[in-house]
Order: structure tokens, then C-alpha cells, then sequence
């Protein structure tokens, strides 16, 4: 029964009802409805050296929300809990398009302060990915493994690191001459990487590593 367990992570876990499932997919498409329609009529942009609170606002809300609904609703938890990690490994791999960010530097768009970091460190994630996704596809317990939690921890610091270059980049660099600013970021299609894509990256990090801590604990015991 022990081997079965282990047979691949999220098998031993919650079965999920499809209602649930249908539900989240809705709230999450809302959502992107919601920032999209938000970011055509510029209600992201801000002034030049003001802090972008609608942006912060729009990417704490969505978190602020997953962060509660996990520690309040029992089906939200499980849902978290029973989301597969080859899923969320695949969708984190879509952080390659973090060149994008250099591009735009190189078009003289974003400030090479914020596409550098933001961009390499995204595609480092982007591109181990699938390294890693190849690895628990052959060995399901490194999905409790350190390497594992590590690697999920810098995706979570990466994003930090971005929102704060952008939040800060936007109250510090101001004025006609200053060149290129992250002020950008708060336009259409932009916009939708910090307020939809970073809380939904987010997410995904926190449920691999809640399921991490959970799977190390079982194999413990």
C-alpha cells in the first residue's frame, strides 16, 4: 500500500470534484477578462514617479485571495493540493518568453535595470522547466526532493525581484529625458504579465511546495 502511494505524487492525495474545477477555470477567466478590460481603458497607468498602486493592487489581490480561500475552504486546499506538479512544471516553462523583456530593452522600451534581471532569471526557469519536469517524470518522489523546493523558491524570489524593480523603476526614474521607464508595464498587453500571469505563477509555486512539504512529511512517516 505504501508503494502504491508513491506511485506518482498527487495520486494519494484528493480527487477533486469536476464542479470545483470548472468553477476556478471560470473565476481564473473572469479575472483575465477583468485586467484585460482594466488595462484597454488605462486604469494601470499611473503618473511619472508614482508608485503603481493599481498594478501592486492587481497583483496582491488575486494572491491575497488564494492565500485565504487555502486556509479557509477546505475544497480550495485540496484543489491546490491535488493539482498535478507535471502540469505546473510545464506551465512555469512558459517563463522562456522572458526575453521578451530584453527585446523591449533593446527597442528602448523597458529600462535595462528591470529586463535584465527580469528577463534572464526568467528564462532560467523557463529553460530548466522541462529539465525538471523530465526528471519527476521518471522519479515522482523529487517532487519532495530539495532541489526540487530550491528551485521553487528562486521562481517565487525571481517574481519579487521584478515587481520590485518595476514598482520602484516607476517612482525613481520620471521626467521627459530619463529614457526608457518600466511605465510601460501598465499598458496593454503588457500589463497583463504583472497583474494576471504573476499571480497565477505565483500560485503555482506555492501549491509545489505545499505538496512538497506534504509528500517529504508522508515519506517521513
Amino acid at each position: 500500500m505504501a508503494n502504491a502511494s508513491f506511485s506518482y505524487p498527487t495520486q494519494r492525495r484528493f480527487n477533486v470534484a469536476s464542479e470545483t474545477k470548472i468553477v476556478i477555470a471560470a473565476l481564473v477567466v473572469a479575472w483575465f477578462a477583468i485586467v484585460a478590460v482594466l488595462g484597454v481603458l488605462g486604469r494601470f497607468v499611473t503618473a511619472p514617479g508614482m508608485a503603481p498602486l493599481p498594478i501592486l493592487l492587481g497583483v496582491l489581490a488575486p494572491i491575497a485571495v488564494f492565500f485565504v480561500a487555502y486556509l479557509l475552504s477546505q475544497t480550495i486546499r485540496e484543489y491546490a493540493l491535488a493539482i498535478d506538479p507535471r502540469l505546473m512544471l510545464a506551465i512555469q516553462a512558459w517563463r522562456f518568453a522572458g526575453i521578451g523583456f530584453l527585446a523591449l530593452y533593446v527597442y528602448g522600451v523597458l529600462p535595462g535595470f528591470f529586463a535584465w534581471p527580469a528577463g534572464l532569471v526568467d528564462i532560467a526557469i523557463g529553460v530548466t522547466a522541462p529539465l525538471l519536469l523530465t526528471v519527476l517524470l521518471r522519479k515522482p518522489r523529487f517532487a519532495a526532493s530539495r532541489t526540487f523546493v530550491i528551485w521553487n523558491l528562486l521562481g517565487i524570489l525571481d517574481l519579487v525581484v521584478a515587481l520590485s524593480t518595476g514598482a520602484l523603476g516607476a517612482m525613481w526614474v520620471a521626467g521627459p529625458n530619463t529614457g526608457a521607464t518600466t511605465g510601460a508595464m501598465a499598458h496593454m498587453p503588457l500589463v497583463l504579465i504583472p497583474v494576471f500571469f504573476v499571480p497565477i505563477f505565483l500560485a503555482l509555486h506555492v501549491s509545489a511546495l505545499l505538496q512538497a512539504r506534504g509528500l517529504a512529511t508522508t515519506q517521513e512517516a
